[in-house]
């Protein structure tokens, strides 16, 4: 019978809101077992390269990256928002380890091809480490994963985290009974965005293809319910869309196949 996993993927809004963040990392700290940390870092980044005058350009909830915002968020992912995260981990008793996809060839990507859109310096993840998470988390170790992955050429590649998430469940799967939560500034996927009781409480392949065709489903969300269905495809037991102070899978949106 395999062990209990959880994977937490907590996005940028949140990295934000200090009470909010503050009280995720207590929940978190609270999770029996193993567990992994994904985080995002989007709006710290965006408000940054504002200071440094490099603008932010977004298609379909997904940044483009050039040169110039490919610095930004190494600097922010990998160091700034990864690095504060482990420490504050780290003073709520949780060993956490901040990792890049390139530390350890955890997580290898490949740059995305150009086709009606040229993202720049964005990483399309070719395979995860599943082996080498397992061997940090039975070491005790807490990883926390930043959206940064790399080529094997020696190049950082800009990632979604949602991906991120969704790509460790899936490796973490072969060895572990896998949780995938990822929590955000609402309680789950809306059927309204301006009315948070309108969580639709159930989201599988067809339902998904249907909201986004009646335009319920559109930007940021579009991937993180992409990814969130190729878990499940993949393997993972379950995936919830939730509100970052509930994180114990009770509520919000389960996403099967």
């Amino acid at each position: 019978m395999k062990q209990p996993l959880t994977v937490i993927k907590v996005g940028g809004a949140v990295v934000e809101d200090e009470a909010r963040l503050s009280q995720l990392l207590a929940d978190f700290s609270q999770i029996q077992g193993r567990k992994v940390l994904v985080h995002g870092g989007g709006r710290r980044a965006t408000a940054i390269a504002s200071r440094l005058g490099i603008e932010s350009k977004m298609v379909a909830g997904r940044r483009i990256t050039d040169q110039s915002m490919l610095e930004v968020v190494t600097m922010v992912y990998g160091g700034l928002v990864n690095k504060n995260l482990v420490a504050r981990l780290q003073a709520l008793g949780i060993d956490a380890l901040g990792l890049t996809g390139a530390d350890m060839n955890v997580i290898r990507s490949r740059k995305r091809p150009v086709k009606d859109v040229d993202y720049g310096f964005v990483g399309d993840v070719e395979r995860a480490d599943g082996k080498k998470l397992q061997q940090l988390v039975e070491m005790g170790v807490t990883p926390v994963l930043a959206p940064l992955t790399h080529d094997g050429q020696g190049h950082i590649l800009n990632t979604n985290a949602d991906t991120i998430a969704s790509e460790a469940a899936k490796a973490l799967a072969d060895c572990y009974d896998v949780t995938l939560i990822y929590c955000f500034e609402k309680p789950g996927v809306l059927r309204n965005p301006d009315d948070d009781s309108s969580v639709i409480p159930l989201i599988t392949r067809a339902d998904f293809r249907q909201l986004v065709a009646d335009g319920i489903v559109a930007g940021g969300m579009l991937p993180k319910i992409e990814n969130a269905l190729a878990a499940v495809e993949a393997g993972v037991s379950r995936v919830n869309i939730t509100l970052a102070t509930a994180i114990d899978g009770r509520h919000g949106t389960v996403v099967q196949q």
